[in-house]
């Protein structure tokens, strides 16, 4: 909430912070929109046994934001842009929070 609120008082566009769950209980735990459009999802995990979630996959090719990732908080921080990527990927919930601003 943090970062949108940055983000938004900045001037760098209309940014809002959502849930998103449909009818089937697919869920993840942000959805941040930028100008009205999806931006990034996120879900949440404290470890990263199982990969990525299904929810997240499937929200990624349904809505199209430009990031998605899973944050997990059993992995160490990665020096590496996890913005740069194009695709749904398992971040270090470190590196996660010290890309936001």
């Amino acid at each position: 909430m943090k970062a949108v609120h940055f983000w938004q008082d900045s001037g760098s566009g209309d940014y809002r912070l959502w849930f998103l769950r449909d009818k089937s209980r697919r869920e993840v735990d942000f959805l941040i929109t930028k100008n009205n459009a999806p931006w990034i999802i996120v879900e949440v995990k404290s470890s990263q046994k199982s990969g990525l979630t299904q929810a997240l996959q499937y929200y990624y090719k349904t809505i199209h934001p430009q990031h998605a990732f899973q944050v997990v908080f059993d992995m160490d921080y990665v020096d590496n842009d996890c913005f740069a990527l194009q695709r749904p990927v398992i971040v270090p919930v470190q590196t996660f929070l010290s890309q936001l601003v």
